[in-house]
């Protein structure tokens, strides 16, 4: 059913044909905003924009965060960042069924528009909706399906919008921004971190915190339009349209922080028994590098290879670092060569660099890798004080 929703009130958007009357003045413009939902690509909310033209009736929404699950190599192009959203229209009526579907709560604020602002609004949208237009490239951050609308009432009042920014706004970094909303999403919260680099890690301007739904909402609330007669506010009137019971979020045992937690304990114990047994116990040293390598070459993919701009500079590399691949290797074919032990100091100043760039506010990790440090820094420890006795032949086991 939920996959059936996605597809028909989404991916076909152009079952709805937009037609406005050629002399229709008497618009309503409003800003819906709705709530997040509990799948990560709904997890920071939406916005669109509905317009009710007073005189027939017709009551349609415009939609920028639209897409379509059917595309080819759909994931591929996701996550290089040449997937394209586009701007879809459905009917008032339609799009408030699927977030009732969802429980998820809808807002809505009625703008104080004059009728030639409304105008020139619905116009853009028509012209913006044309076949050729409805497309674009898709930037998390700085062009979605909300600020793709803050950009559309820009381009239409000019001058006359004035967003009366806080004097002294709160400072947020982007990552502080998207942490508000993955924290009941553990594992994405991780996996977000994990992907996005130092670029990040710096203050989001007033504008720019804009590209979340709720702070769009607040930026609306806040905003005059002025050189049109008197000086007034942009929303006219605010009202619930959906509203649900709040949902309680219970963080489970299995998340990053117990699971890397408990996996740390579990190699310090390791450790300790091989020191006491003289064994190495490399079995898992071939398997934590391995992943770890593994990590290391989807970092760089995403920092090299794709267009992500958030991508860049991301110094996770340091502990998921791809040359810990032919550590593993090595380990595996038991090659005992002055390159490995060599590289086992590598890894564990690597490992310690991240946590300087940490402390010095390079870039700002994931509190939950401070476990996997931690295993970074004993394996590589452990293994390079016992090499030499391995290359004794001393009774050491692996």
């Amino acid at each position: 059913m939920r996959s059936f929703l996605k597809k028909f009130l989404l991916i076909y958007p152009f079952i709805y044909p937009f037609i406005f009357a050629a002399n229709a003045q008497n618009y309503q413009i409003s800003l819906l905003t709705c709530d997040p939902g509990d799948e990560l690509y709904s997890a920071f909310g939406h916005s669109a924009i509905r317009v009710l033209d007073m005189e027939s009736n017709q009551d349609i929404v415009f939609n920028y965060g639209t897409f379509d699950f059917n595309t080819p190599f759909f994931y591929v192009k996701f996550t290089q960042r040449t997937l394209d959203y586009m701007l879809s229209v459905s009917t008032y009526e339609r799009f408030l069924y699927e977030y009732n579907y969802f429980q998820r709560n809808v807002r809505e604020q009625i703008l104080d528009l004059n009728p030639e602002q409304s105008k020139q609004l619905v116009q853009f949208l028509q012209v913006n909706y044309q076949p050729s237009n409805r497309f674009y490239r898709y930037d998390f951050f700085y062009d979605n399906c909300a600020t793709r609308i803050r950009d559309a009432f820009e381009e239409v009042l000019g001058k006359q919008l004035d967003w009366n920014e806080k004097t002294e706004p709160e400072k947020k970094t982007f990552r502080n921004l998207i942490d508000e909303y993955v924290y009941p999403l553990p594992w994405a919260d991780f996996g977000i971190d994990l992907a996005l680099g130092a670029v990040i890690d710096v203050d989001a301007k007033e504008r720019e915190k804009q590209f979340l739904p709720d702070y769009m909402e607040e930026a609306f609330a806040r905003a005059m339009i002025v050189g049109d007669g008197p000086t007034r506010p942009l929303v006219k009137s605010s009202h619930v349209v959906l509203q649900f019971d709040e949902r309680d979020f219970k963080m489970g045992l299995f998340n990053p922080y117990f699971t890397w937690w408990f996996l740390a304990i579990l190699v310090m114990v390791l450790t300790y028994m091989g020191h006491k047994k003289k064994k190495l116990f490399k079995g898992f040293d071939i398997l934590f590098f391995t992943v770890l390598g593994m990590l290391g070459i989807l970092i760089v993919l995403l920092w090299f290879f794709t267009f992500h701009s958030q991508t860049k500079y991301n110094w996770n590399i340091l502990w998921a670092f791809p040359g810990h691949l032919a550590l593993a290797f090595g380990l595996w074919r038991g090659s005992l060569k002055p390159w490995l032990k060599k590289y086992l100091l590598f890894a564990l100043i690597l490992a310690n660099l991240c946590l300087v760039f940490w402390v010095f506010g390079v870039q700002s990790f994931h509190p939950s890798i401070v476990p996997l440090l931690l295993v970074v820094i004993l394996r590589t420890n452990f293994l390079y004080y016992n090499w030499e006795k391995l290359q004794e032949g001393k009774r050491i086991n692996v």
